[in-house]
């Protein structure tokens, strides 16, 4: 696991971090071991320590250095997840490679099935949504002829 990555506290974790930030805010120093199991009623501080250690690892703990009451809670900032519509060149050949072979298929039909336009529409609108104008635009005198074919 990459060391800046953090995962999600259980919610015994947050407890725990809960009792620690209450205790720093309080005292101005981290709580003990025995501090914390008696404040959190664990039955032994090995079981303080094992908390606290998959905490240090998973990054909402730091100790300062080796010495006692040294924790620290990390504040974790969770960033937005931005996603975009933007697609990769690879992904827009291969996509345009199957809107292609979807015309061809209907273009190859001796009459057009129902809704087979209608699908060539979908197709078409969402090479537009995924910033694709260009290649949705060289489909639209193909899609007119289509749209004549089944008119006659």
């Amino acid at each position: 696991m990459n060391e800046n990555q953090t995962i999600r506290p259980t919610k015994k974790q947050k407890e725990l971090l809960s009792f620690i930030e209450a205790f720093i805010a309080e005292h101005g120093y981290s709580p003990s071991y025995r501090e914390v199991m008696s404040g959190l009623n664990y039955n032994s501080v090995a079981t303080v320590a094992l908390h606290i250690n998959n905490l240090i690892r998973r990054g909402h703990l730091r100790k300062r250095d080796q010495s006692a009451r040294s924790l620290e809670v990390v504040q974790v900032t969770e960033t937005a997840k931005v996603t975009t519509n933007l697609i990769a060149p690879t992904e827009e050949k291969w996509l345009v490679g199957k809107v292609e072979h979807a015309f061809a298929q209907v273009e190859q039909a001796g009459e057009l099935v129902e809704g087979s336009l209608d699908s060539l529409y979908v197709l078409i609108g969402a090479l537009k949504v995924l910033g694709l104008d260009g290649a949705a635009q060289s489909f639209l005198p193909r899609l007119t002829a289509l749209k004549q074919r089944q008119a006659s």
